[in-house]
């Protein structure tokens, strides 16, 4: 049997380049050699020979490891449909809808989704427009992941240059309502008939939040999977995170945030490209379930196929 020809991204473009190359590599070192020919490929520089690899089918299916704007941002799913190429994660419209935080949201209001209220920024804003922020307020870009740019502002004299440097990332920006709680994480996978997995709760040790720093920094955060929370809420938020991963139409495995307190839970984003570290937050869901990181890539690879 010929093993499958993949063609595996990371790197690209935005702001988690470094994070992607990373993902890229742990992906790569536990991909099946016995199943798989893996040739990498890195946007930034190898666009073009990916093109002519595509063009002259010398790729089966495409795992894009890639995060943020330009990778988790439909762009180079676009580029996939063009050249009819399978590919890992969802499709272009459902990754647009879900890198785009306002859009996610107001998607998700129709269909009555607990979230935090918040309110959009342009970098022309007016003055007056901050009096309507109600702190605590979580300030982030509105097209970014890892929690670039992101910010808990507790008092006045720090909003405005959370606003500037959120700015710097994005041309629109969130002021979201903060709401204080425990950090929960929702991880689905599947196409037509999706599944979640068993939850995770996070635990940041160095940040007051789940920041870049508590992700990436040697002993960040503790995450316990699975979260130690009531049976019935358990399912409520796992019956939520299959919704929205079906309302958004998303394919392969998706990672949703949310926040509990006092019984209730809110929904806060959702990641089409999660970490795939085997210690990134949907992997360690995905072995809990049976899954352990080889056979969960294959799953992946399996539905990108379907």
């Amino acid at each position: 049997m010929d093993k499958i020809k993949i063609a595996l991204l990371s790197g690209g473009l935005s702001a988690e380049r470094e994070v992607s190359l990373k993902t890229g590599q742990k992906i790569a070192e536990n991909l099946d050699k016995n199943k798989y020919v893996v040739k990498k490929y890195d946007p930034k520089f190898d666009l073009e020979k990916l093109a002519a690899d595509l063009k002259n089918k010398r790729i089966d299916v495409v795992f894009p490891a890639l995060h943020g704007p330009f990778g988790e941002d439909g762009t180079i799913q676009g580029m996939l449909e063009l050249f009819c190429v399978p590919y890992v994660f969802s499709g272009v419209l459902a990754s647009a809808l879900a890198m785009d935080k306002v859009a996610t949201k107001k998607i998700l209001q129709t269909e009555k989704i607990p979230m935090p209220g918040h309110i959009v920024l342009q970098k022309n804003y007016h003055a007056g427009e901050l009096q309507k922020i109600k702190l605590p307020t979580v300030i982030k870009p509105i097209d970014q992941g890892s929690s670039v740019g992101t910010f808990v502002v507790k008092e006045k004299k720090e909003l405005k240059p959370a606003i500037k440097e959120a700015f710097r990332f994005a041309d629109r920006v969130m002021a979201e309502e903060f709401i204080g709680g425990r950090e929960i994480t929702a991880a689905v996978l599947g196409n037509n008939q999706p599944r979640a997995l068993p939850l995770v709760e996070i635990r940041p040790k160095i940040s007051n939040f789940f920041d870049y720093r508590a992700k990436y920094e040697s002993g960040g955060s503790e995450e316990v999977c699975p979260a130690p929370i009531s049976r019935n809420t358990t399912k409520k938020i796992q019956d939520t995170a299959v919704k929205i991963h079906q309302i958004l139409g998303c394919r392969g495995v998706t990672r949703s945030d949310f926040i509990l307190r006092g019984g209730r839970f809110y929904f806060l984003e959702i990641n089409t490209i999660p970490g795939m570290t085997a210690t990134s937050l949907a992997p360690q869901a995905a072995a809990k379930a049976g899954w352990p990181f080889s056979k969960f890539l294959d799953k992946l690879i399996e539905l990108a196929l379907k």
